[in-house]
């Protein structure tokens, strides 16, 4: 718990949430996405966090690579990244997507930012093939970094289910953001718990 009482302390932590529509809370409600809904989860579990949204419908794990300065100018002390949904949509190939990805991974390495690596599964109907390529992507590059959180699939236990999703069938509606909040606020913590470890500079 060394950021959470260094949090108390001060200001609060800048956690960067790198990603898609899937972050940025498409089709729903202002503060029913996932941005606002992790922050309040931290703030109810006593983190004084300030959730940084750099989330863009339609964006590609490329394109969040393009962007990742531009995200960084509010220098985030930790990061999730959480991006690829929209490569696998379009069936793009896993070998750009993990060139992308050791992009971001390397420059937050670089500014000693501890990471969350959120993983994606791409769409059945692409083959056997391509998926497991794809969904190799993120594992390998986790594997590659002893300092990486890797939570293999963003979607766990929402995906699927008609009740949590919205009537597109691939965006969760307000009770599947709660389920993905539920699930990935564990790892979250361990994340946040990493920001002291790092000496600053």
């Amino acid at each position: 718990m060394l950021a959470q009482s260094a949090a108390q302390g001060g200001e609060p932590i800048r956690l960067l949430a790198l990603g898609d529509s899937l972050t940025a809370g498409y089709g729903l409600p202002n503060g029913q996405g996932f941005v606002p809904k992790l922050q309040s989860a931290l703030a109810a579990r006593g983190r004084r966090v300030r959730v940084l949204d750099a989330g863009v419908s339609g964006d590609t794990m490329s394109g969040g690579a393009a962007r990742l300065d531009w995200a960084m100018a509010e220098r985030p002390q930790a990061a999730i990244v959480a991006l690829g949904g929209n490569d696998g949509l379009r069936g793009l190939p896993p070998a750009r997507m993990a060139e992308a990805l050791e992009s971001i991974l390397s420059r937050l390495e670089a500014r000693r930012i501890p990471t969350l690596l959120v993983g994606m599964i791409a769409p059945p109907n692409l083959g056997g093939d391509y998926g497991r390529s794809f969904h190799a992507v993120f594992t390998e590059a986790a594997n590659r970094r002893n300092n990486i959180i890797f939570y293999p699939f963003f979607l766990e236990g929402v995906a699927g289910d008609r009740a949590l999703n919205q009537p597109d069938g691939i965006h969760p509606n307000a009770a599947g953001v709660d389920e993905m909040i539920r699930r990935i606020l564990p790892v979250t913590e361990q994340l946040l718990d990493r920001v002291a470890a790092v000496p600053a500079g």
